[in-house]
């Protein structure tokens, strides 16, 4: 495994031929829901010191590294808001072994916060600090750039100053409440995997191009065509059908715990589910809904 710093859409990855997420959908997995934070904080135990630090996912470079060990760290390494954040985290985060990766949610005082896009109403105001959701937990023996990053699959508990938000998922295996039909995978896959018999897949730039259509159709709502696969139909109907296999084992994802999840005032079940087995880590989303929202964020808005 490696940084876990882009979470692959499954539809995505089907690009250059391949196959994880079919391997993966067969097997047993850890559910998570997806918390819509920002931004990402890193925090844990410097190897190369043995200093506990704070940071962005800027720890990880391979060049310009910010590792922030005291507040003077984060005052030449960062400004604004996001210096603020890491002064906040590195008061109040405990000191656990091990490095961790979160998004932040906010600070103490409310019980309802819109980090990002999402809006999450908690049953109580929060009393501690901070706010932090964990999602990745790395070990490295003697440099942040060689760290190894597994999902978070246990608990980390909560202290008067922080409070940590894990909510799990589970995938349930009953009926669809509308339709009152079985949940059932195989179909679509035996579709998927009959047609990549036939479809020339595309090398890993031209798989980044295609992303950026993919991106830019959702941000100014139109419907991809044959170019945005640069001439390739049979990959775009590929694409077409990991979006529905997708979808089906998305609608399979049920929340255990956590705050309420809001979009533009609607209540929604969340971004989406983040899944992981040995074949690999991946965000189950509805892009056509959140991302859109996600890219139309004024947050995000260039100037």
């Amino acid at each position: 495994m490696t940084k876990i710093l882009h979470i692959e859409h499954p539809e995505d990855t089907i690009l250059t031929g391949d196959t994880s997420f079919l391997q993966s959908i067969k097997g047993k997995q850890h559910l998570s829901m997806k918390i819509d934070g920002a931004p990402a904080i890193v925090w844990g135990i410097n190897p190369a010191t043995g200093k506990f630090f704070v940071g962005t996912k800027s720890v990880f470079n391979k060049v310009k590294i910010k590792i922030n060990e005291t507040h003077a760290d984060i005052d030449t390494n960062h400004e604004g808001k996001v210096a603020t954040i890491l002064h906040d985290c590195l008061d109040w985060l405990p000191r656990t072994n091990g490095i961790f990766q979160g998004d932040f949610i906010g600070v103490g005082g409310s019980d309802e916060y819109t980090p990002n896009t999402i809006t999450y109403k908690f049953d109580t105001v929060i009393r501690e600090n901070i706010i932090i959701a964990p999602h990745t937990f790395y070990t490295a023996e003697s440099d942040l750039r060689d760290a190894i990053a597994r999902p978070l699959d246990f608990v980390i508990t909560d202290t008067p100053y922080c409070k940590f938000v894990k909510s799990d998922a589970y995938i349930y295996s009953g009926w669809y409440d509308r339709l009152g039909e079985e949940f059932e995978l195989s179909p679509v896959v035996n579709m998927i995997e009959e047609l990549m018999q036939t479809v020339e897949f595309v090398t890993d730039k031209e798989a980044a191009q295609i992303k950026k259509n993919v991106n830019r159709s959702i941000r100014e709502g139109y419907a991809l065509t044959n170019d945005d696969f640069l001439g390739n139909e049979s990959l775009m109907h590929l694409y077409g059908l990991m979006i529905v296999l997708k979808d089906d084992l998305k609608a399979q994802c049920r929340q255990l715990d956590g705050p309420e999840a809001y979009l533009n005032g609607e209540r929604i079940s969340g971004e989406g589910y983040v899944m992981h087995n040995e074949f690999g880590t991946f965000k189950l989303v509805n892009r056509r809904s959140f991302s859109v929202a996600n890219f139309n964020n004024p947050k995000y808005a260039t100037v």
